[in-house]
């Protein structure tokens, strides 16, 4: 089956829509997604902005704004901007990787992406994140405990640097098996299809 890699930062407000969506579009064209959750900071950082673009450049991020209401009301979802914004997604990264070999990274991904962008809740309160789990049927307490080891720490720090080597700059980015790039949600059909050709 093909593969395509889905990277994102939960700080993504286009990260959320794609999130939504990009199971049940993948399943229908017979493509496996490879969550990889990784965070913009550090490589904002690199190209020396503080915080999000969208912050940075307010006419951008008003704009951003509506158009994820726009969004979202078309695919049925709902929207409510977080009064945080940028979130620190630290730490719910950290959870969805140690979901990654127990097979509950997906639906751990969509619940937190819900519960910050459809309930406009705080994704850095462990009570939020330990709510997300406890919906999808996951023992909050070891999946905290877990997320706080070295190696968790470790896996999301390498992958963080590996989504810089790649070239990645923004969130969501999607990559197919021979390295085609595709950035933002708007291009997630066009991702599936490449990939689906490549095959």
């Amino acid at each position: 089956m093909p593969k395509l890699e889905f990277w994102y930062d939960f700080a993504s407000t286009y990260s959320y829509l794609s999130a939504m969506r990009i199971d049940a579009a993948a399943e229908k064209a017979r493509i496996e997604v490879i969550y990889r959750p990784f965070l913009l900071g550090p490589i904002f950082k690199a190209q020396g902005w503080s915080t999000s673009p969208f912050n940075l450049f307010p006419a951008k991020g008003q704009y951003m704004v509506r158009d994820i209401a726009r969004l979202a009301a078309v695919r049925g979802l709902p929207f409510r901007m977080p009064e945080t914004f940028p979130a620190n997604g630290l730490q719910a990264a950290r959870l969805a990787l140690s979901g990654e070999t127990e097979g509950w990274i997906a639906p751990f991904t969509r619940a937190v992406f819900e519960a910050e962008f459809g309930e406009k809740h705080d994704i850095t309160d462990p009570g939020v994140l330990a709510s997300a789990l406890q919906r999808i049927g996951v023992d909050a307490k070891a999946a905290l405990a877990r997320s706080t080891t070295p190696e968790i720490k470790e896996r999301l720090r390498a992958q963080t640097e590996v989504a810089s080597a790649r070239g990645i700059f923004g969130a969501p980015t999607f990559i197919a098996t021979d390295g085609e790039f595709f950035w933002g949600d708007d291009r997630l059909d066009q991702a599936i299809a490449w990939t689906m050709h490549i095959a």
